[in-house]
């Protein structure tokens, strides 16, 4: 009998995770009755009631097994490393919010089991704000056509994983995955499913404008050379206009030395657009040097606290 696994990351979800259990349950025995399952819950070191329901829900179901991070390791690198703790012959990652619909599972199942090694869900429309939707539709183009790597747009991490990919991960050893880059650039043969993104059933989202920078920041530093390209180009350019202005004030200097007053204007001006140019460039170097270092450094990906119902596995 094959086996799904079912990874579902959380953060200070107590609304959600007991409903997301039970619905992925209901689904398996509903739609997919012929497969052996587990559910792997992976928590970033939660503040509210997830922990203590996490603990129920492992007593009462050997298959709900569940990781407890010993802080909160960020957006990426907790799921990423849930998924190379599975051991089922495909991998579904699941948000604990419902905001991916619990009922594509089932679909993604049936072309796995056509010969694809990733089915990713690709969000066609989302209910989330149109603002949001606009900048990060935007985004998704902007950083398709300055990298290198295939880069697919509207595409979280929700789909299956086959475990021939999710050996891959365990490989790979990056300390800062990013898993919608890594999926481009080293996945399989691959189907998308599109499918319209809900609301969240309960809770706030964690997300904000510093996770979504650091995500952005995190694909554009690892999959495109556009921005210290661009940074050369603009620093050769700047410097010819520099010699150039440089060159003509000499010379009005020197043919009207008597009577030319340049002024203190202009030569604000253009102190303070070079200096701009400097700063957001220096910038921009920065986010590479910090990406760099993050990889360099090698940390773990997350430290665990605790680990429930791993065991029975082990010793079946």
């Amino acid at each position: 009998m094959k086996k799904l696994s079912i990874m579902i990351p959380c953060y200070n979800e107590e609304e959600n995770v007991r409903e997301i259990c039970a619905a992925v349950i209901s689904m398996l025995k509903k739609d997919l009755p012929e497969y052996d399952y587990e559910i792997l819950f992976i928590d970033n070191c939660s503040q509210d009631k997830t922990r203590e329901y996490l603990r129920e829900m492992c007593r009462q179901n050997p298959k709900v097994k569940a990781i407890l991070n010993a802080k909160n390791f960020g957006q990426f690198n907790s799921p990423v490393y849930g998924m190379c703790q599975t051991t089922g012959d495909c991998t579904i990652s699941l948000c604990c919010d419902f905001q991916d619909p619990v009922e594509l599972v089932p679909v993604f199942v049936k072309e796995w089991e056509k010969g694809y090694k990733i089915v990713s869900g690709i969000k066609t429309s989302s209910k989330e704000n149109r603002i949001m939707r606009f900048l990060r539709t935007c985004y998704y183009k902007m950083i398709k056509k300055m990298s290198d790597v295939e880069q697919i747009e509207h595409f979280t991490g929700f789909g299956l994983y086959d475990k021939s990919f999710i050996d891959v991960l365990r490989n790979l050893e990056d300390p800062t995955p990013f898993i919608r880059g890594i999926v481009a650039e080293l996945g399989y043969k691959r189907k998308d499913i599109p499918y319209t993104q809900a609301k969240r059933k309960a809770g706030k989202t964690h997300n904000n404008w510093a996770t979504l920078y650091d995500a952005a920041m995190l694909s554009f530093t690892s999959y495109t050379k556009t921005g210290l390209r661009v940074a050369t180009i603009m620093g050769f350019i700047l410097s010819a206009i520099s010699i150039v202005v440089a060159l003509v004030y000499l010379g009005l200097k020197i043919a009207y030395w008597d009577r030319f007053v340049a002024g203190t204007v202009p030569i604000l001006l253009a102190v303070c657009i070079f200096g701009s140019a400097q700063l957001f460039f220096l910038g921009l170097l920065g986010e590479y040097v910090i990406s760099m270092n993050k990889r360099i450094m090698n940390r773990p990906l997350v430290i665990e606290e605790e680990r429930l119902n791993f065991e029975s596995s082990e010793e079946s």
